[in-house]
């Protein structure tokens, strides 16, 4: 998965060894940086999250993008496009 701005992420020991644990995290994505980077990594810019969801800290993170998952579907739905309701 490629985050997206405004996506929540759990990033854990799955996207990086240097989050397992207690070291887990809660990511809310600002924005992924556009570098090149060793295949499957990627740096993402955002806020970790607190337990009632509110932003404590600004990080910049390195992780492998097909260990994160998403903990809050993106508005509109898993495509990401809103829908209308019939």
């Amino acid at each position: 998965m490629i985050p997206r701005s405004g996506d929540v992420l759990v990033v854990d020991s799955q996207a990086s060894v240097q989050f397992a644990g207690s070291r887990q995290l809660v990511f809310r994505v600002i924005f992924v940086r556009k570098w090149t980077t060793y295949d499957g990594w990627l740096w993402l810019h955002g806020y970790v999250l607190d337990g009632a969801g509110n932003a404590c800290e600004r990080r910049e993170i390195f992780v492998r993008h097909e260990g994160l998952r998403l903990l809050q579907p993106r508005p509109g739905g898993p495509t990401g496009r809103n829908r209308k309701a019939k």
